[in-house]
């Protein structure tokens, strides 16, 4: 603990963002640095606690808190502050494969735990780890190392999200040969096309593809396993399989008027967005346009955000998000209590920009969609919504609370239902009543050699804990290929 009272000397300082109307001209990241002085004072904010909750990764009131991948925050902290910055990489990446990832859109679950929130604000975490890892790749600390020695087992890995690419990185460094399979065009599945360019450039995916390329990682894109690729050709050709295929079957509206043209879904939108962005900087127009619309978003989530802001740089006449739930409070409350997650408001950047365009919060809270209304020519026209009471975890309409709101476009941001079913009907294997892959206790499957990690298996949830999926996957794959396994989960 290099400054035992940097806690009392210092305030917190997150990074700055652009202003709202400065950043809504573009698709770019809006992030911007502390100058290092600064930075060097944020971790030394950190107490190096007797016990650091920052890093636990357990469960509290159903909710997660700390760190899933239980990163050696206090360690690597110090090391910001002391200076020592390629000792405080080494320490990050022991951990955490990916933290220029999470470092810009992991919501911080350690930051939630952290000791300093009792009684004043957390410490910067999430910033000093995007800090971290970035000074790594300026100074020439993050190369290229493959392995020394090859093992010659082959492993097949389905699905290039964040499991996918953490079970490749993981069992690539351990001397198996990989091969990653991609349906899209580029690799990096949600990282790539489910998150928007301002809050993960697309640069920074690419640059860790390349590294792993370099480091021996094989990428196939445009492979669709059970399609393109029959599944019986990966089990007879590679020793292990990995399905790493995410849980992207949306939640749909089952609502009076739901085929109406320009009604989408979240993960289409947003995808077609970045695809168009990336190939041709729109001028191709093969993207779902919001400019001059009038736009309903259904969910109030992170995707329900990043909808936000995307149709507001498109230009957009008007925007609301709809929510179900019931507006959080300001601050924790007594039922809510340190070192839990805390149940508060959240107004994130989408709905920042909404307020600084519109004058207002976009978001509408306790209610839904009760039916969808078209002009002549079957185009949406307006949404009834309609409040909702909770009784227990059901929503029950409120009689006589309808509205009518004009739209030219509905975008469906509420949540997944589980895995497409393409491909676990190739391989055979069963889905579990959540509709995600079923495995055996840890990752493998009912069929030896086959094995599942990230959302595919976890059902819906944050990169985070898609890199811990990972790496706990590619610990059992080791050991079902060498009958041992000295891997770091």
């Amino acid at each position: 603990m290099g400054k035992p009272t940097g806690f009392l000397d210092y305030e917190r300082q997150s990074n700055p963002w652009l202003p709202p109307e400065e950043r809504l001209q573009s698709f770019a990241e809006f992030r911007r640095d502390l100058n290092e002085a600064e930075r060097r004072r944020q971790g030394a904010r950190c107490m190096n606690c007797g016990v650091p909750f920052c890093q636990s990764g357990m469960t509290l009131a159903g909710m997660a808190t700390g760190c899933p991948l239980h990163n050696l925050i206090p360690e690597w902290n110090d090391e910001v502050y002391l200076g020592n910055d390629r000792h405080a990489l080494d320490r990050l990446l022991k951990t955490n494969n990916f933290p220029e990832f999470t470092g810009r859109v992991c919501p911080a679950l350690c930051e939630a735990a952290c000791t300093c929130g009792l009684n004043g604000e957390a410490v910067t975490v999430h910033d000093n780890e995007l800090f971290i890892i970035e000074t790594g790749f300026a100074n020439g600390d993050v190369k290229p190392r493959p392995p020394a020695v090859r093992t010659q087992k082959k492993v097949a890995v389905v699905g290039s999200g964040p499991a996918g690419l953490t079970v490749a990185d993981q069992l690539n460094r351990r001397g198996h040969n990989v091969t990653v399979f991609e349906r899209s065009d580029r690799v990096g599945g949600l990282l790539m096309y489910g998150i928007p360019n301002m809050k993960l450039d697309k640069s920074v995916v690419q640059r860790r593809v390349d590294l792993m390329t370099a480091e021996g990682v094989t990428f196939c894109t445009g492979v669709e396993v059970g399609k393109t690729r029959r599944a019986e050709e990966l089990t007879a050709e590679f020793d292990a399989v990995v399905l790493c295929c995410g849980a992207r079957q949306p939640r749909d509206l089952t609502v009076p008027g739901r085929e109406a043209a320009g009604v989408h879904f979240a993960v289409n939108f947003l995808t077609a967005n970045t695809k168009s962005l990336l190939d041709s900087g729109f001028t191709d127009r093969r993207f779902i346009d919001a400019k001059n619309k009038r736009v309903v978003i259904v969910g109030g989530g992170d995707t329900g955000n990043d909808c936000v802001g995307t149709v507001l740089r498109h230009g957009c006449k008007s925007v609301v998000q709809l929510e179900m739930m019931p507006k959080p409070p300001e601050e924790r409350g007594e039922n809510n209590p340190w070192p839990q997650f805390p149940r508060t408001l959240k107004t994130d950047y989408g709905q920042q920009e909404a307020a600084a365009r519109f004058g207002h919060d976009p978001r509408v809270y306790e209610t839904t969609v009760k039916s969808l209304q078209t002009d002549g020519k079957g185009r949406l026209k307006a949404v009834e919504t309609v409040k909702v009471a909770m009784q227990g975890r059901t929503p029950v309409p409120v009689a006589g609370s309808e509205e009518t709101l004009p739209a030219d476009l509905l975008i469906i941001a509420a949540g997944f239902t589980g895995c497409e079913e393409a491909l676990p009907t190739a391989f055979g294997l069963p889905l579990t009543p959540r509709r995600t892959l079923a495995t055996t206790g840890g990752s493998a499957t009912e069929k030896p050699g086959i094995f599942a990690a990230g959302d595919a298996r976890r059902g819906q949830s944050l990169v985070v804990w898609a890199i811990a999926e990972g790496r706990g996957c590619a610990k059992e794959v080791d050991e079902y290929l060498m009958g041992y396994t000295n891997m770091m989960v």
